[in-house]
């Protein structure tokens, strides 16, 4: 079994206390660090690089959700909370799981099962990557929603002024960076520069046609209809032919 590393980000000293006593009777969760606000938390993300983050929502000065919105990499994330399950339905589905506070035993336990059945499915690597993998889950807030997306889930990014609209699973929010500081960390076997304006995700590439002036037109599985320049076209045709 594969023993996860995993940070506790609480500003309680009691609630970062209940989570190591629960921590003790799962020997497949190593507990390598604990912080009690974002920015101590960030620094201890960045030097450790953890498996598991334990993390709670309201916080002094910036809170959880901030906290990840810093990162470039996201940790499988358990939101601990005093919130009730109607307050925090939005964030349900967007990280791995949440506890209530106090936390329950029974219901620490079920999550810990998940989070280590799950990690059964990834690379066993210990060497922390310079750009993002497409198994990474990345962070995402634009305006009270947020998501945590795999990358290999989006299929398209595309400058919207001094922003960039990410596309996935329907959803189009815009996050505050610019494609150049994107596409850096991107698999570039994987995401290609179609023009100036739009980055697309070749593995939802649903049709190629030939298009004016030696230029090609792509359709994506989501609809949507990008025009790659002819510079990029002739790049395109040879990194993807025999």
């Amino acid at each position: 079994m594969k023993i996860l590393k995993a940070v506790i980000v609480e500003d309680s000293r009691l609630a970062r206390n209940e989570l190591k006593e629960l921590l003790k009777s799962h020997k497949e969760i190593e507990l390598i660090g604990e912080a009690e606000n974002v920015d101590e938390g960030f620094k201890l993300i960045n030097e450790t690089n953890p498996d598991l983050l334990f993390l709670d929502i309201n916080m002094p000065e910036k809170d959880g959700f901030e906290l990840l919105e810093m990162l470039d990499e996201v940790p499988t994330t358990i939101f601990t909370t005093a919130f009730d399950e109607y307050a925090i339905k939005s964030f349900e589905y967007n990280a791995f799981d949440y506890l209530l506070k106090p936390i329950n035993q029974k219901r620490f336990s079920a999550t810990i099962t998940k989070v280590l059945e799950q990690s059964q499915d990834l690379p066993k690597t210990e060497t922390k990557e310079v750009g993002l993998s497409l198994d990474k889950k990345i962070f995402i807030k634009d305006g009270e929603k947020c998501w945590l997306v795999k990358v290999q889930d989006i299929s398209l990014f595309e400058i919207v002024g001094n922003y960039t609209r990410v596309f996935f699973d329907g959803n189009k929010p815009l996050i505050y960076k610019s494609l150049a500081q994107i596409e850096e960390k991107l698999p570039s076997d994987i995401f290609f520069r179609a023009n100036r304006q739009q980055i697309i995700n070749i593995n939802h590439v649903k049709k190629v046609v030939s298009w004016f002036n030696g230029k090609l037109k792509i359709e994506l599985n989501s609809g949507e209809e990008i025009e790659i320049s002819r510079r990029q076209s002739y790049i395109f045709k040879d990194q993807l032919s025999f």
